[in-house]
């Protein structure tokens, strides 16, 4: 430390280099503070005496600001969470068995990607909420629903595709929505809340495959719904006003949900906003008349996404004072999946309008020719099935995500770039970048 200090003296360097250098190690993404030392020490150590010294001084304050910027930086100072289990409330964006437990499972060629057949997901390959659970080395989470072959040891997934916030009005098989709305999602996490901990107790074949009593509190929950309340609207052909008037009614259901499930004990929460539904092709093709934003999206349709998601984030700050124990994260999915239909070449895609897994008209979908069906065309069965490379497309059978795109969204949001509060997704056990 001695050379150090003489080092610096003998420059003439002053808090302001200090400062200045702090500033460029913290604006520096391509590279930490020890690279920047080192970098220096390697270009300038070949110089000259001079130089080398100089390089010392300069490598000596870059190891004294590795360990300032730990400091002023408090994100760096935060330890990782450990999450033990994951418990997931949402619709099909992460349902991963749900729906088809209770209703049908959805055929070939969804899974086709990564499971290699039918998985339970409306997708080609894997959901969000399956990269969450591995990032944390957990496994995949078993349904709720589903009573074959599950184990919740590390969680559970109340979610099903369909699902709405609100008791919607169209419910199936009388209709297209699902049953299992979040009020009766949060009603099965206190069911299966409260039969674990007996199950626990009473010991037997079933004890290791439940949650351990300790892992309710320290878990992570996740919520992904709300876009299909705002599809249910438009689809009753009510105008994009009189959706609209339904949002604060809505987030106020989801608000009710977030503070059972906070009372139950939960104390961190990872809420998704919901996504662009414009951009989706079964908005497209069924609102041909709405105005197209410069991405060609639906832009009625997106700004009353946009409402929903300003009125979300307003409950959550909400929460956060009501409860200001629990770490609540809302994240901000909509403009990572947005950035897919503006800029799909940017990121390694193409055609993001058009559906990957459908048939028919502009963007490869029709309502009567779903992902996996066959229909007869001109007397002839057709089966519709996918484009030939899922990994180069965002929408898989125009309402659901491919796993690529499934996956860039994970790799942008976990980095907490789009996290309110600025937390990564392994920190999302922390109430703000301070504790």
């Amino acid at each position: 430390m001695g050379q150090c200090t003489d080092s610096i003296k003998l420059y003439g360097l002053t808090i302001k280099h200090f400062e200045f250098l702090h500033h460029v190690i913290q604006k520096s993404t391509s590279s930490s503070s020890s690279s920047l030392s080192l970098s220096l020490s390697l270009s300038l150590s070949m110089e000259s005496p001079s130089t080398t010294r100089l390089a010392t001084s300069l490598c000596c304050i870059c190891v004294l600001l590795s360990f300032t910027t730990t400091v002023i930086n408090p994100v760096v100072a935060l330890e990782n969470c450990k999450f033990p289990a994951i418990f997931n409330l949402g619709a099909s964006s992460s349902d991963t068995g749900g729906y088809a437990a209770a209703f049908s499972q959805p055929p070939w060629p969804y899974g086709r990607t990564f499971f290699r057949m039918p998985a339970g997901r409306f997708s080609d390959g894997r959901l969000m909420i399956d990269f969450i659970a591995n990032s944390f080395g957990l496994p995949f989470l078993s349904a709720y629903l589903n009573s074959l072959g599950s184990n919740y040891t590390n969680g559970a997934n109340f979610a099903t595709a369909a699902s709405t916030i609100r008791l919607p009005t169209s419910i199936i098989p009388a209709g297209g929505f699902s049953p299992f709305y979040l009020d009766l999602q949060y009603d099965q996490f206190v069911q299966f809340k409260s039969r674990t901990l007996k199950i626990r107790k009473r010991g037997g074949v079933y004890k290791d495959l439940m949650p351990k009593e300790e892992y309710f509190p320290k878990a992570l929950y996740t919520l992904d719904i709300g876009q299909n309340d705002l599809g249910e609207g438009f689809f009753a052909n009510k105008s994009i006003q009189e959706v609209n008037a339904t949002v604060p009614d809505i987030i106020n259901g989801f608000s009710t949900n977030v503070r059972r499930i906070y009372k139950s004990g939960a104390r961190s929460f990872w809420i998704h906003n919901t996504g662009p539904i414009g951009c989706l092709a079964y908005i497209l093709a069924n609102f041909q008349a709405a105005q197209r934003d410069s991405a060609g999206c639906s832009k009625p349709h997106n700004e009353v996404a946009q409402y929903f998601n300003y009125k979300l984030k307003e409950a959550v700050a909400q929460l956060r004072k009501d409860f200001p124990l629990a770490a609540i994260t809302y994240v901000d999915v909509y403009s990572v999946k947005y950035s897919l239909f503006s800029q799909p070449k940017k990121y390694g895609f193409e055609l993001p309008l058009v559906v990957c897994c459908g048939y028919g008209g502009e963007y490869n979908y029709s309502n009567d020719a779903g992902c996996g069906s066959t229909i007869t065309v001109n007397g002839s069965q057709i089966f519709v099935g996918s484009c030939e490379r899922p990994s180069l497309r965002v929408n898989w059978d125009g309402v659901h995500y491919t796993e690529a795109a499934n996956k860039f969204v994970f790799d942008q949001i976990s980095s907490g770039a789009f996290s309110d509060p600025p937390l990564p997704l392994k920190m999302a056990c922390h109430r703000n970048a301070s504790y």
